[in-house]
């Protein structure tokens, strides 16, 4: 796989050796694989811990720990394009990048990552933890699983399995942190959610001196009963490639036995990490070896050439750039600005239903495909004036459960745009967070993996959410909620008599989408088509006789404007009278009116 390059065989070897003594079941699981995908595999796990290790040096201060790991990233970005590094792991991080066309974007959060733990990390709860974890987790395994894709075995994961994936990295990142303890504690550092201390009084001041109690053996036993559910997703592989399912089991197997280790350690545990006995390991890989040797040698492989100059040449993961540096989106054609109105007046949460791409397509004799593009671009501009007049939320009405009941050409054309457009990733430069809300289980595995990706690689922006509802149903997303209510009262978490609104709203499939105050539907319909019946429940509703793709940011100003007029009470008597007339509703603006 290295070629002639010296060097890079060197570089390889030294990424292979590292695995191998600093973490030798990673290294087993390697093993796995055929032997071509094992270098960049191992170049992958090299780079993650020389990246820890910098964040995680005590020998230097924090500032100085951020300072190099700043400058490890900002070298790996000034190399990728040369094809070369003076440092031999990033030298094989970046011809793996190189060969297997990985885009190391996707890394930027979880290295910047790195840079902000030298400052040390607090949970208050399981969610912060989990997001901790996963941010870190998630793109790295993201490159491995891009690696099988590119040599001809994808690595799917069915849209019902995408939760267990991500619980069983949250059993892989609570294993690490049980195995690991002793050296955290050395280094003043206790990575758990003072949700799970809390509920072992006293274990939290014991760990801090070290020391061995009820309370410190009561809330290990809890965590690695946490960790053995996580990392028990059966239906994780199910219907997965052989070769890749053997090693998430194998995996799975290896985690279990290392959480016992964990639990017969007792004391020990705070002096140094436990290991599985080498019966124990021998027992579990001696199998899989078998099982996996013979799925790779009924699956015909895809392994790219060495480079050469001037090939494909990835993005690098840029240096974290402060919030100031995202570009305003560019003026309307008209130079016209938006209105002034003041923050505190504006809506919180517009949600639009897009209507009229079929129409707009079929008024010119074009195919409704061309319609649905047409609307694309109509999006990018009402995003552009979401972020011109500050808004907050913007949920937009993207491809319904409904949907599916068209022509299957037109469904693929809309689905294959959608893929584009995510794939151009438009919003790249702007203040924008990018969220999909929808039902598991219909859409191609190839959009959903580029949908958590762009969630992932915006997640800490800061500016305009916007959430595209895809495959997305009303009546459905209140199904699967009272469902989940259902099994929390079944497994007696839940009182069913004094379930509230708040426990409902809590249960929602995207439980921290607030409400909706502004709901604009364009195409001249009055009707709100299943579309957020929980969000929408005192919405202000907006019709315009436009059709979508002839929408343009002026139209959501006039929206807004429309909504600055109304008079909101959600039930209550106003002030000055009995009852309020709504403003009516003013006709679209801009070209869509």
């Amino acid at each position: 796989m290295t070629g002639d390059d010296p060097a890079l065989r060197a570089a390889y070897r030294l990424c292979r050796r590292r695995t191998k003594g600093q973490d030798p079941a990673e290294y087993a699981l390697i093993q796995l694989v055929p032997a071509a995908l094992r270098p960049a595999l191992h170049a992958l796990w090299a780079a993650a811990n020389a990246l820890d290790d910098l964040g995680d040096d005590r020998t230097a201060p924090a500032a100085e720990r951020a300072a190099r790991v700043e400058a490890w990233i900002t070298a790996l970005h000034r190399e990728l394009p040369t094809g070369s590094s003076p440092d031999p792991v990033r030298h094989a991080l970046v011809d793996t990048a190189n060969r297997w066309r990985l885009d190391l974007t996707e890394l930027r959060d979880a290295m910047a990552q790195v840079q902000d733990d030298t400052r040390g990390r607090h949970f208050a709860d399981w969610a912060e933890w989990r997001a901790w974890g996963r941010d870190n987790l998630l793109p790295w395994f993201g490159q491995v699983r891009t690696v099988f894709d590119r040599a001809g075995v994808p690595v799917a994961l069915r849209l019902d399995t995408r939760e267990a994936y991500e619980e069983f990295l949250d059993g892989v990142r609570l294993t690490d942190i049980l195995t690991d303890l002793s050296a955290d504690l050395a280094q003043g550092d206790l990575l758990l959610p003072a949700e799970a201390l809390d509920l072992h009084s006293g274990a939290a001041a014991d760990l801090a001196r070290r020391r061995w109690s009820p309370a410190v053996g009561a809330l290990v036993t809890h965590l690695t009963g946490l960790a053995r559910q996580w990392v028990a997703q059966e239906a994780l592989t199910r219907g997965m490639h052989p070769g890749p399912a053997t090693v998430l089991d194998t995996m799975a197997a290896l985690l279990h036995a290392q959480l016992d280790a964990v639990d017969a350690a007792g004391p020990a545990l705070l002096r140094s990490p436990p290991r599985p006995a080498l019966r124990t390991r021998a027992r579990i890989l001696a199998p899989a070896r078998a099982r996996a040797a013979l799925a790779w040698r009924l699956t015909p492989l895809t392994v790219p050439p060495p480079q050469h100059p001037g090939a494909h040449r990835p993005p690098a993961p840029a240096p974290p750039a402060p919030a100031d540096t995202f570009l305003r989106p560019p003026p309307h054609p008209s130079g016209e600005r938006p209105p002034g109105i003041p923050p505190g007046d504006l809506p919180a949460h517009v949600a639009v239903i897009m209507d009229g791409n079929g129409r707009w397509a079929r008024q010119r004799g074009l195919p409704r495909h061309e319609g649905h593009r047409a609307g694309a671009d109509a999006v990018r501009e009402v995003v552009h004036g979401a972020l011109d007049i500050g808004l907050r939320h913007l949920t937009l009405y993207t491809f319904s459960t409904e949907n599916w009941n068209r022509d299957p050409e037109e469904v693929d054309a809309i689905l294959g745009l959608l893929r584009r457009e995510l794939a151009e990733n438009p919003f790249r430069d702007l203040d924008v967070r990018l969220r999909w809300h929808g039902r598991a289980g219909r859409l191609p595995p190839d959009l959903v993996d580029v949908l958590h990706l762009r969630e992932r690689t915006t997640r800490a922006r800061t500016g305009l959410t916007v959430t595209m509802c895809i495959d997305y149903g009303g009546r459905d997303e209140l199904t699967r909620t009272a469902a989940a209510l259902a099994g929390r009262a079944r497994a007696g978490r839940l009182e069913p008599g004094l379930i509230t609104e708040g426990d409902f709203a809590r249960h929602l499939p995207l439980a921290d989408l607030p409400d909706v105050d502004l709901l604009w539907r364009t195409g001249g319909e009055q009707r709100v088509s299943n579309f957020l019946p929980w969000h929408t429940a005192y919405a202000e509703l907006h019709f315009t006789p436009g059709l979508w793709p002839d929408t343009d940011r002026r139209d959501l100003w006039q929206a807004i404007t429309a909504y600055t007029g109304r008079q909101r009470h959600h039930g209550a008597t106003p002030a000055d009278g009995p009852s309020a007339v709504p403003c009516p509703t003013a006709p679209a603006g801009g070209p869509g009116g």
